[in-house]
């Protein structure tokens, strides 16, 4: 699942799906113990299932910036959010949001 490596020229399609693509990122940003302790779902729920830290959404926005250029402004999309959706946020929502940016 980590081999997957797509750039802002290069979309996830071609039987890639953008949760494929998120979870590579994702095991990217937190490492390969990941894959041992979670499976990355649409329900998975950042804050807890991942437990990820405020500079581990910072890599994350990175790595999104990385794979899909400023078609996907994570930052943005984020910092609209109150601090309780943040808390609340799953997987599928982001991959809602970059699946919205990238058509």
């Amino acid at each position: 699942m980590n081999d997957i490596h797509t750039t802002a020229s290069d979309p996830p399609t071609a039987g890639v799906s953008t949760l494929d693509v998120l979870a590579a990122v994702l095991v990217e940003v937190v490492g390969d113990d990941l894959l041992v302790d979670t499976e990355i779902t649409l329900d998975t729920s950042f804050n807890d299932d991942l437990e990820l830290e405020s500079i581990e959404f910072v890599a994350l926005s990175e790595k999104l910036q990385v794979h899909f250029g400023d078609r996907v402004d994570f930052v943005s999309w984020i910092g609209d959010m109150e601090l309780e959706e943040i808390i609340g946020l799953k997987v599928g929502q982001l991959v809602s949001y970059i699946d919205e940016c990238t058509r």
